[in-house]
């Protein structure tokens, strides 16, 4: 029937997903490090020489220290009422694009 341990369902008045409100502090650090790393690579083949419109695209956009918190730990969602949602609310969300285009006329 209702073990100690079974999943909560939205059927008993439960929680259905069990994420959190909030951004934690060190999920915060982990999206600044890995931020930090496409920084990295974007940086290590603009010295190489390579030219190609994928990476004159990348250069446009502002690196981690230039971008705001806002756009650091939120990602666009055309179904959300301030069309943004918090990173920690997207499943694979490092997988998913964010509009070039958002951050190009933006600035």
């Amino acid at each position: 029937m209702l073990g100690a341990f079974r999943a909560s369902s939205v059927n008993f008045s439960g929680l259905l997903w069990k994420t959190p409100w909030k951004l934690s502090v060190t999920r915060k650090a982990n999206a600044r490090a890995r931020l930090k790393k496409v920084d990295a690579v974007i940086e290590a083949v603009r010295t190489s020489g390579v030219r190609c419109k994928a990476l004159d695209l990348a250069l446009e956009l502002p690196k981690e220290h230039e971008m705001p918190a806002k756009d650091k730990y939120t990602i666009f969602s055309r179904h959300e009422k301030g069309y943004r949602k918090g990173i920690h609310k997207v499943p694979k969300w490092t997988r998913v694009g964010y509009p070039v285009f958002f951050y190009l006329n933006r600035y």
